[in-house]
C-alpha cells in the first residue's frame, strides 16, 4: 500500500467524487498529494508492474514448478492473486531483451578478438572424402572456388551449362565473403548469438500460431480461442524465464577459470534446464485440457512436434541470415 500523503481536499482529482477514505470509491484512484520524489516514482513503477508485495514471487513460482496452475487460475476468475498474462509476458520479455543486450557487446568484443585463421565450408554431401585442401574451398557442383575473384572469373568465363545459377551465384558469394573476413570462431559466435537475440522475437510472433494449433486440436464448443491464447501467454513466459535464467547462469559460470568440474556443472545445468522446458509443456497440456494421460500426451506430442519444426525453422533462417551477412 502507498504510503503518499493525503491530500487535505477530498475531491478526487480524477473523477471529481468526494473521497471518504484514501481511495475514492467510484474510480479507486488514491487520494494523495501528485507531486512525488523520483525514489517514490521509481518505487511506485516496479511495485506496479509487479505487484511486487506478493503477486509477482507467487506468479513467478506457480509459472516455473506448477504446470498450467496460472492460466486455470486466471480463466476460472482469481485475477488479482497473480500477474496478468500479457504484463507477466511483456515484463519477462523486457528484462530478457535488456540483459541480452547488456551483453551483447562484450561477447561480441570476444568473438572479434579470437583467433583461428581457416574456415571449412563444403556445401556438397556427396563429397565428403575430398582433400583437405578442397575442404577449404566452396564447392558447388564440379567446381570449386578459394575467393570471390575466383568466383567472379569462372563465372565470366564458364560454359551457360557451368554457370551457377543466380540463387546459387548469390549463395556462393555471401558464403565467400564470409570465409575472407571471418574466422571459425567468429561465425559460430554470430550464429549463437543470432539465435540468443532472435528466439524471444521468434517466440512473440509465434504466439499467435502456437495458440491456433491449440485450437486445432481441442473441442471449438468448450474452448474458445482466448482460452488457448491465455495458455499460450503462460507457456512462452515460462520458456523466456527458463531461457534467462540459463542464460545469466552460464554468463555467471563463464567467469571461472576452466575446469572438469565447471564443465560438468555447466552441462548439467544446461541439461537440466532444456529438459525442463521439453518436458514442462506435456503435464501443462494434460492439467490444463483435463484429457486422459493417453489422448494428452499424443495430441500434445504432436503440437509440440509441430511448433518445434516451425520454431526451429525459423530461428535457423534467422540466424543463417546473420551469418551469411557477416562483413
Amino acid at each position: 500500500m502507498s504510503k503518499g500523503t493525503l491530500r487535505k481536499d477530498k475531491t478526487c482529482l480524477n473523477c471529481r467524487y468526494v473521497v471518504e477514505n484514501r481511495f475514492c470509491s467510484n474510480c479507486g484512484q488514491e487520494n494523495t498529494n501528485t507531486r512525488k520524489t523520483f525514489h517514490h516514482l521509481f518505487i511506485h513503477f516496479f511495485e506496479d508492474l509487479t505487484h511486487y508485495e506478493n503477486a509477482f514471487w507467487k506468479t513467478i513460482k506457480n509459472l516455473l514448478f506448477k504446470p498450467a496452475t496460472l492460466t486455470k487460475a486466471y480463466l476460472s476468475g482469481k485475477r488479482l492473486s497473480y500477474l496478468a498474462p500479457v504484463r507477466l509476458y511483456i515484463f519477462i520479455s523486457f528484462i530478457t531483451f535488456l540483459l541480452i543486450a547488456l551483453f551483447s557487446s562484450h561477447d561480441s568484443e570476444i568473438v572479434h578478438n579470437s583467433g583461428e585463421k581457416n574456415v571449412t565450408i563444403d556445401f556438397d554431401l556427396p563429397t565428403a572424402n575430398a582433400t583437405k585442401k578442397e575442404k577449404e574451398r566452396v564447392k558447388f557442383g564440379n567446381i570449386t572456388y578459394s575467393s570471390l575473384k575466383e568466383l567472379d572469373s569462372i563465372q565470366k568465363q564458364a560454359s551457360e551449362s557451368e554457370k551457377l545459377s543466380d540463387f546459387k551465384y548469390w549463395i556462393a558469394t555471401k558464403i565467400l565473403i564470409v570465409k575472407e573476413n571471418s574466422t571459425n570462431k567468429e561465425m559460430m559466435g554470430k550464429f549463437i548469438e543470432s539465435f540468443v537475440h532472435n528466439l524471444p522475437k521468434v517466440l512473440f510472433i509465434f504466439m499467435p500460431f502456437f495458440a491456433f494449433s491449440l485450437w486445432v486440436f481441442h473441442g471449438k464448443k468448450r474452448w474458445y480461442y482466448f482460452d488457448h491464447g491465455i495458455f499460450t501467454l503462460h507457456y512462452f513466459s515460462f520458456l523466456l524465464l527458463i531461457f534467462l535464467i540459463l542464460f545469466l547462469a552460464n554468463k555467471f559460470l563463464s567467469l571461472f577459470q576452466e575446469s572438469a568440474a565447471l564443465e560438468f556443472i555447466t552441462v548439467t545445468l544446461n541439461f537440466m534446464g532444456y529438459g525442463w522446458m521439453v518436458y514442462y509443456f506435456f503435464p501443462a497440456h494434460r492439467r490444463f485440457y483435463e484429457e486422459t494421460r493417453m489422448i494428452s500426451f499424443l495430441k500434445s506430442s504432436l503440437i509440440f512436434i509441430i511448433n518445434f519444426i516451425i520454431v526451429s525453422i525459423i530461428i535457423t533462417l534467422f540466424a543463417f541470415y546473420t551469418v551469411i551477412n557477416l562483413k
